[in-house]
């Protein structure tokens, strides 16, 4: 039992013996550094059970625990918070315990228990992965991997959205205006390749409509009759028909895409479990649709359309099924939620990361699952996120003005680069370590300063602001990393052993074990909250405790060999803290910087 977990017990042990009361939760909370005190139980949720004084009560139960509880020496009580002083020996007994613990804080999969399946990046085939995209692939990676940590066993998964007009635009303009060209003819990556078709069919198609309403043709009218619009029409027509031709151009294009979305994922660091294809999947859902038809889940329109009533639950009517037959994205999703069940059996959740202008559909697709009887859809989450903006303003692929992911990588390498240069710290780095280095630290810097922000709120990315060696960066957290081990290459000395419980710990120590007690529970409530931030935010403030330890302390200076090795040992412990959480971030960690 956790030493938190001990005084929830003894305090509730307290109330009942003194009080003959039942509490049914304790508050706890780690004490402000301005009071004494290393666990603050907070007296005030118990006055709705215990009436009296809340200074009192505190002192009474203060008194309870310092004489029950060995690892609590004293206590003071603030205003109805009671600050409990944990004995020295505890920390350096639980800092021993976890020192040679691979992976502390991460927990492994019960046998037999439900896995989750994650969807994210799930982009279209007819443009490249833009800015917008990469909050998408960090924040689905970061949460997979932070539940992975939590104990669950997780699927990462896409569903990539490759048929459609949006296609057809690509697919038509290149016909018309390719003259063959391919990625090895161009030296293009396939999806940057089809992506500028998809930029070169609005150049047209606007050019076509203001012609016609050059004639005199309504303005509503132009932007049906533009030729090329039409022509990609009819291509989609003849794909969903299995023209024989325009199936080859499709599946040839799309293998374009493809490469170039894997070269952007290995750059980017993330990776899939299992691809779905909405060419497979957008027929699915249909024979679900007809048994919630039978059940009275669903209701027909004398149009022949199918619809779901969800006003009773503070939403409204939702089509399922054009009057013609064919489906629409809600009857894809239900059916394609449950193939992915089928799938694996053992999934018992479901996590969207879907930008929050989707926030409608989730509500009305989990509700529909819930109604056709699903037990896992209780177990359905939307990761919902907001936009990021660069302070050139807004992106809009069919116009060519989003920031290409790709670019943005090199841009943070770029940067990285030249900011590293300007600090003259990488003396005698070779040509290869140095771009490494700058990749590791460019990647750093976008992925935490875009996972530290809670991920429904809108994010300004500022490329400069994020590469910054000091502040919430994660260059900052980086470096202080590298320092680490630049402490550890330096300590000529064996420092293997533990040290003796009756070590007498210096203040800075002691705060810095507290910080690195709290990282299982942080792994929990980010696993809890789908939330990267939670992580982020907490391995900050271990560097800074870090910092702070080793600005006032001295490491490999200090005067006893059990104060060198017992603060060596803390230091690489912090390392493997950081690089643990970093890695739940997709952050990689330099050995030097």
């Amino acid at each position: 039992m956790n030493i938190q977990d001990l005084i929830i017990s003894k305090v509730k042990e307290a109330v009942n013996t003194i009080f003959e009361k039942e509490l049914e939760s304790v508050e706890l909370q780690t004490t402000r550094k301005e009071f004494e005190g290393d666990l603050t139980v907070v007296i005030f949720p118990m006055l709705r059970t215990i009436k009296g004084n809340p200074q009192l009560i505190g002192e009474e139960i203060g008194a309870y625990l310092e004489l029950n509880v060995g690892q609590v020496i004293r206590f003071n009580v603030v205003k109805g918070f009671l600050n409990l002083v944990i004995s020295e020996s505890y920390f350096i007994d639980f800092f021993n315990g976890i020192r040679t613990q691979a992976h502390f804080g991460y927990l492994s999969p019960e046998p037999g228990s439900d896995a989750v399946m994650v969807e994210y990046s799930s982009p279209n085939t007819n443009k490249p992965l833009h800015l917008g995209h990469i909050r998408n692939n960090l924040l689905g990676y970061s949460v997979s991997e932070i539940l992975k940590a939590s104990g669950k066993k997780v699927y990462k998964t896409q569903i990539i959205n490759d048929r459609g007009i949006h296609i057809c635009k690509s697919m038509i303009a290149w016909q018309k205006y390719g003259n063959g060209e391919t990625p090895k003819s161009t030296g293009l990556k396939g999806d940057k390749l089809v992506g500028n078709y998809y930029v070169e069919f609005d150049r047209v198609y606007k050019t076509q409509i203001q012609e016609l309403i050059d004639q005199g043709v309504d303005k509503k009218e132009a932007e049906k009759q533009a030729p090329i619009l039409q022509e990609a029409q009819e291509m989609l027509r003849k794909w969903e028909a299995g023209d024989a031709e325009v199936v080859e151009l499709w599946t040839t294009m799309n293998g374009w895409v493809y490469q170039g979305f894997n070269e952007t994922y290995k750059n980017l660091g993330v990776d899939f479990d299992q691809l779905y294809y909405e060419s497979n999947t957008y027929l699915l859902g249909k024979d679900i649709v007809a048994e919630g038809l039978d059940k009275g889940v669903f209701y027909t329109k004398d149009d022949g359309s199918v619809w779901i009533d969800l006003s009773a639950e503070g939403l409204d009517e939702k089509i399922v099924l054009r009057s013609d037959g064919t489906a629409v994205y809600m009857t894809q999703d239900i059916g394609t939620a449950i193939q992915r069940v089928k799938d694996f059996p053992d999934v018992g959740a479901l996590v969207y990361t879907v930008g929050n202008e989707q926030d409608y559909h989730f509500k009305v697709l989990f509700l529909i699952l819930e109604k056709l009887g699903y037990s896992w859809a209780n177990h359905l989450y939307h990761l919902s996120y907001g936009m990021v903006d660069l302070p050139s303003g807004k992106m809009k692929s069919r116009e060519g003005t989003v920031v290409d992911a790709d670019d943005l990588i090199q841009e943070m390498a770029d940067t990285a680069g030249e900011i590293s240069a300007e600090l003259g710290k990488l003396e005698g780095f070779s040509d290869q370590q140095k771009q490494e280095l700058y990749k590791t630290i460019g990647l750093g810097a976008l992925k935490y300063f875009i996972l530290k922000v809670d991920p429904k709120k809108r994010i300004l990315f500022d490329p400069k602001e994020s590469i910054d060696f000091q502040g919430n960066t994660g260059p900052f957290i980086q470096y202080t990393y590298a320092r680490i081990q630049s402490i550890i290459r330096k300590a000529d000395f064996d420092f293997d052993a533990n040290v003796s419980s009756v070590y007498e710990l210096h203040e800075k120590e002691r705060e810095l074990i507290k910080q690195m007690q709290q990282f299982p529970e942080v792994i929990q409530n980010a696993a809890l909250n789908y939330s990267p931030a939670l992580i982020a935010n907490y391995v900050f403030d271990l560097v800074k405790e870090f910092n702070s330890f080793y600005q006032n302390v001295s490491i490999l200076g200090a005067d006893q060999l059990e104060e060198k090795v017992f603060r060596v040992q803390l230091s690489k412990k912090v390392g493997q803290i950081i690089e643990d959480a970093l890695a739940l971030l997709g952050i990689q960690v330099p050995e030097r910087m």
